[in-house]
């Protein structure tokens, strides 16, 4: 077993918490950013596509958000809003039109 995840000493037991703290956080970001769980497919390949989908989401908010210096849920948040914003500007376009 590798010594960062023996847990016989404080510093392999800090180590070990601290990379299942790294996969807790992933998972959480993957679901409230990506909606990974909201899949509604019967068919395995298209499950596995969805989940290869959210999961380059997710790559691209880090990326995003790292080249920003901003988090991930900001980037998400200020991108739907700008969507939105867009999106209401051109139906009051085609209403008035």
């Amino acid at each position: 077993m590798p010594a960062a995840l023996a847990q016989d000493s404080k510093q392999g037991t800090e180590e070990a918490c601290a990379l299942h703290w790294k996969i807790e956080q992933f998972h959480r970001e993957l679901k409230q950013l990506t909606g990974v769980e909201k899949c509604q497919c019967r068919k395995a390949r298209m499950q596995r596509n969805h989940i290869a989908c959210a999961i380059l989401v997710w790559l691209w908010l880090r990326a995003v958000a790292k080249e920003k210096l901003s988090s991930m849920y900001q980037i998400k948040t200020s991108w739907l809003s700008e969507r939105m914003r867009q999106e209401l500007h051109f139906s009051a376009l085609m209403l008035f039109a």
